[in-house]
């Protein structure tokens, strides 16, 4: 009778849903199929986002989740390789845990 199991796969799935829905506006594509968009999924390599793109992006993230959730800053800690083959899960786990360490509450 336990129905916190584990709340994280549930969070990131929101989570992911968001981030996907905001990319799609992103590249204007807001149809799921016409681009599909997982937790392997390459911002660089697969969707092809330029820097111009991770602008937006972060302006969205910051408009939905509050100012904890900083992908200037996030990209900041990472290696220009890591930046370059970062994925949609990666960005996805750090959204969830920043929320996670905030108790879910957005700022």
């Amino acid at each position: 009778m336990n129905s916190a199991v584990n709340p994280a796969p549930r969070a990131e799935e929101a989570v992911l849903a968001e981030v996907a829905g905001m990319i799609r506006g992103i590249l204007g594509e807001e149809d799921p199929a016409q681009t599909p968009i997982g937790m392997d999924t390459r911002l660089a390599d697969d969707l092809e986002l330029e820097s111009v793109d991770l602008v937006t992006l972060a302006e969205r993230l910051e408009e939905r989740y509050g100012a904890a959730v900083n992908l200037a800053e996030f990209l900041g800690g990472l290696e220009l390789e890591e930046i370059i083959r970062l994925t949609v899960g990666r960005l996805v786990a750090y959204v969830a845990g920043v929320l996670e360490a905030s108790g879910g509450r957005v700022s």
